[in-house]
């Protein structure tokens, strides 16, 4: 018998691209942003509205929140990076074409408009507060001044930012579950869910929560429609496409999949709430905590489902 012996350095770290590629920082850097952008989307909608004393917790409380996700997305992004001193980079370019081009300078812009925003509601938590130097006072007051039109890009921006969460994904042509256009509203629409959720839970007003209570429903209702447009999108295209639909159609993220994200995060809550709004006793805590939990697990769910679904069988 003549043994042989091949030698080969295919099998070497970083040689061949690994399946999973992304990790848990991808995921739950497109959770907070999502989180971040709906809670900023109600605050800015309702002043603009001129409801902020009608629905105090949406526009001035719970955008605390939105800074704090925000940072810690950025810090999950920054950790998942290969070549961490080189991230400035991104923004000496501007490419229109880019997703990434477009997250950067969301990010960049509206992650300040954010601390303004908390910053001019500061005595909404501590009412005695007081800035101790002249400058900032002025600064505070120029804003405050045009403080509508700092809603109105803080608005438009936050959409720009739930939509970018999906699209980051979507761009990739060779995942065909991500590429599909669908995503973008989808994840929007799951970020605005989980904003309203945050503004339930935060709220003492009855009538802040049934109003944000009704808002989810509907929010939910197109995330269910989106899904079932979606898959009936794959199932309708390409075999590559129907292999992918096929990962939650019977495939190994099926369980996953309509569990944790259909039914735990969107058909029980939207139970819960409708039963809250007929004014059944519910715990305002239990639908908001399952609409973050799926809200988070269909990010992590499509990340690592996304990178199995391949065009090469």
């Amino acid at each position: 018998m003549k043994e042989e012996i091949i030698v080969s350095g295919r099998m070497n770290q970083m040689i061949d691209p690994h399946l999973n590629i992304w990790h848990w920082e991808i995921p739950l850097y497109l959770f907070l942003g999502g989180l971040a952008a709906g809670i900023l989307f109600f605050a800015a909608l309702f002043f603009i509205n001129g409801k902020e004393n009608t629905y105090p917790t949406a526009v001035k409380r719970a955008p605390f929140l939105a800074p704090i996700a925000l940072i810690i997305g950025l810090l999950a992004l920054f950790f998942d990076l290969r070549h961490k001193l080189y991230f400035w980079q991104l923004y000496t370019h501007i490419r229109l074409m880019s997703p990434m081009s477009w997250g950067a300078w969301t990010l960049m812009i509206i992650t300040p408009i954010s601390f303004i925003w908390c910053a001019l509601n500061i005595r909404e938590l501590f009412p005695k507060w007081e800035w101790k130097y002249d400058w900032i006072r002025e600064t505070e007051a120029f804003f405050r001044k045009y403080q509508l039109v700092l809603a109105w890009a803080m608005m438009i921006y936050a959409m720009i930012l739930g939509i970018y969460t999906g699209i980051l994904l979507s761009a990739f042509n060779a995942r065909p579950l991500w590429n599909t256009s669908i995503l973008g509203p989808l994840f929007l629409a799951s970020g605005l869910s989980a904003g309203a959720s945050v503004t339930i839970l935060m709220s003492n007003i009855k009538k802040e929560r049934k109003r944000f209570a009704e808002i989810d429903l509907i929010v939910i209702g197109i995330e269910l429609f989106l899904i079932i447009h979606m898959f009936m999108g794959f199932l309708a295209s390409t075999e590559v496409q129907i292999d992918a639909a096929g990962l939650f159609l019977g495939g190994p993220y099926t369980m996953a999949f309509w569990i944790f994200v259909v039914i735990l995060g969107m058909l029980l809550p939207a139970l819960l709430e409708i039963m809250e709004i007929r004014k059944y006793h519910i715990p305002a805590i239990a639908p908001a905590i399952l609409v973050l939990f799926g809200s988070l697990m269909l990010r992590f769910i499509f990340v690592y489902a996304g990178q199995v679904s391949r065009w090469l069988y």
